[in-house]
């Protein structure tokens, strides 16, 4: 296939989501490529706007975000069909953050977010039959089916997890840092927030300790400029969330570009080894509403949807790079996006083939085991279980 054919020209630059990717062998010459937009720093000099990158990696690009966009869209539809139940939020249109933030870091460095969490569970090496079983309560699950689409984990890569309570992930995060210090490791921590948890208390709190105690932790703001149906304009008297941490260094990022937010989260890991925290303002957008709840057009307009979708989409504009390059043909682009499609497909009837958790695991992981734990009915009169 002309797909295949692309892949084996290329040279490999980083694991990515997908095996068929791994057939990148040739070596091709390295590109240099700026960034969008110039970064805007807060106390401290800002990175280039010169990104080193290979035609590997670009390639990478393209499809790891198209795969997670496919893996977002198809989880739209298996909620309108009741396949997936209770809260759901979408990241399409935010996928350049995680993806640029993947390249510039290993596994060993630590990842925390909040809901919006399952393309940073693919990003972190998760597989689509897991998530998607995760979103459809399947035993097979990321979290063995009982997380949902909020509290995907993935400790073997240090992600931990989705967070349903709205800026509770960043003091965990920073708690994370701490260990890697205490431990004298040298990486990292990522704790993601969107705008809408950026006035939480416990995040100015947990950023003055980390700056106290110089601890390796990198706050990302994932701007998308609404909280729920909120304007930050209308939640925020300072919208601008890399100044946030006053006496702590910020940068601003142009978050629909992959190569920008690359360049700064290598640029911040650097920063906040050798110095402490650093706080990142990623400027970006969702396409679908908050959740699936939210119709998302009642707050903005489908106008500035679509402006948006014209001329800042991420994955549009890596396939702009690749074409201008001359590192791909369309044909060749639109055949990997039909075998994403073709994989999405296939990993959501293999994730249905999995059962639902057994009725005991209800109370699998809440209380240690051993003690006797005996569980009662609301009256305390009926003995419903006892635990082993």
């Amino acid at each position: 296939m002309a797909a295949a054919m692309l892949l084996r020209r290329l040279p490999a630059a980083r694991p990515p989501l997908m095996a068929a990717t791994r057939a990148i062998s040739d070596s091709t010459a390295p590109l240099t490529i700026e960034t969008s937009m110039p970064f805007t720093a807060h106390i401290v000099d800002p990175p280039s706007r010169d990104v080193a990158t290979t035609p590997a990696e670009l390639v990478a690009f393209f499809h790891d975000m198209s795969l997670m966009r496919r893996m977002e869209i198809a989880a739209d539809s298996l909620y309108k069909a009741k396949l997936i139940r209770g809260f759901c939020h979408l990241y399409d249109g935010q996928e350049a953050v995680c993806a640029g933030m993947e390249a510039a870091i290993t596994r060993k460095d630590s990842i925390i977010t909040a809901y919006r969490d399952h393309c940073i569970f693919l990003s972190r090496g998760g597989d689509l039959v897991t998530a998607f079983a995760e979103l459809m309560g399947r035993q097979v699950g990321c979290s063995r089916g009982k997380g949902g689409s909020m509290h995907f984990y993935k400790k073997d890569a240090n992600f931990y997890g989705g967070h349903g309570i709205v800026g509770a992930q960043v003091p965990l995060g920073c708690g994370l840092a701490f260990a890697q210090k205490y431990r004298k490791e040298d990486s990292v921590s990522f704790s993601l927030y969107g705008d809408g948890a950026a006035n939480q208390g416990q995040l100015f709190e947990a950023l003055n300790i980390s700056a106290l105690w110089k601890l390796p932790a990198i706050l990302v703001c994932e701007n998308n400029h609404y909280g729920m149906g909120t304007a930050e304009w209308r939640a925020a008297k300072s919208p601008s969330y890399y100044k946030r941490g006053d006496y702590v260094p910020g940068l601003k990022v142009d978050g629909m570009d992959v190569l920008a937010v690359k360049q700064a989260c290598k640029f911040a890991k650097e920063h906040a080894i050798a110095n402490g925290p650093i706080v990142l303002e990623m400027d970006t957008y969702r396409y679908h509403g908050h959740s699936m709840s939210d119709p998302g057009s009642t707050y903005r307009t489908r106008d500035e949807i679509s402006g948006v979708r014209q001329e800042r989409d991420p994955i549009e504009r890596v396939r702009k790079l690749l074409l201008a390059h001359d590192l791909a043909t369309p044909a060749e682009l639109k055949d990997m996006e039909k075998e994403i499609r073709k994989e999405v497909d296939a990993a959501i009837a293999k994730a249905k083939e999995s059962p639902m958790p057994d009725a005991s695991e209800l109370f699998t992981n809440v209380y240690v085991k051993g003690f006797g734990v005996e569980s009662f009915g609301a009256d305390r009169k009926e003995l419903r279980a006892t635990l082993p």
